[in-house]
């Protein structure tokens, strides 16, 4: 839906809000985001998927499936959209990373959006400064190098110590975090990072901005007043980004 709106320069907030008055549907679990995450949510569906499959119902199974398939899809497009709006490309640019837990008031990074967001990243070398108020270092680190699901291995078969990536930095404060950084994307919707100091930042940021709102916190026009290129999922386009393919 989210996809659709910026399309149509719809806002997926307000789509949202009229959906969520159906009393069928309600307004709980519509909130548009970068993707959903946890130890629960992806597993169950997947066992779902199979249970389907093993009684003969493989167009069942199929259905489910595209919730798997949707989610990645959101995770590759927030990412196609920060290498695309970037010049087509965010090699050896700083990208300051907030929030890597998959959703607040949590340490849990289990399928947490930041992982797949951070490898996307990296995978177009981006230098990441990444700062979350409850997530590790090694936490941080363990999850850019192990494979997927391998968090649900017995620790025992799990990597005693992360190996480094070499192009992640992990600070303690959001400020150092966007110092000098390109770039910033907001994946996981601490109370704390709406209250930032967005002008401190601006002006202590490579220019032009960019903030990349995975999670719809921030105040759109309030950033561009102060001179930020800003993307919130499924929000109407900055200007800057309309003539931006959507898929670098």
């Amino acid at each position: 839906m989210s996809a659709l709106c910026e399309a149509t320069g719809a806002d997926v907030t307000q789509v949202s809000y009229a959906v969520g008055k159906d009393t069928r549907i309600g307004p709980k679990f519509l909130n548009a985001s970068v993707g959903f995450g946890g130890s629960c949510f992806q597993k169950d569906i997947l066992n779902l998927v199979y249970i389907c499959e093993c009684n003969g119902l493989p167009e069942v199974a199929e259905y489910w499936k595209q919730v798997i398939k949707i989610n990645d899809y959101q995770k590759n497009r927030f990412v196609n959209r920060v290498v695309s709006s970037m010049f087509n490309t965010v090699s050896n640019k700083k990208i300051a990373i907030l929030g890597f837990a998959f959703k607040k008031d949590t340490g849990d990074t289990r399928e947490t959006p930041a992982i797949d967001v951070c490898k996307g990243l990296l995978g177009d070398k981006a230098r990441l400064s990444i700062f979350d108020p409850q997530v590790t270092v090694d936490q941080i680190q363990r999850d850019l190098t192990m494979k997927k699901f391998d968090w649900d291995h017995p620790l025992h078969l799990q990597p005693m110590s992360p190996t480094t990536v070499k192009q992640v930095t992990c600070v303690w404060d959001a400020y150092e975090a966007t110092k000098d950084a390109h770039g910033i994307c907001i994946l996981t919707e601490w109370d704390e990072f709406k209250n930032l100091d967005f002008k401190r930042i601006y002006d202590n940021m490579q220019k032009p901005a960019f903030v990349f709102d995975g999670r719809n916190i921030v105040n759109v026009d309030q950033l561009r007043e102060i001179g930020f290129i800003v993307y919130s999922i499924g929000k109407p386009l900055d200007a800057w980004l309309k003539d931006m393919p959507a898929v670098a």
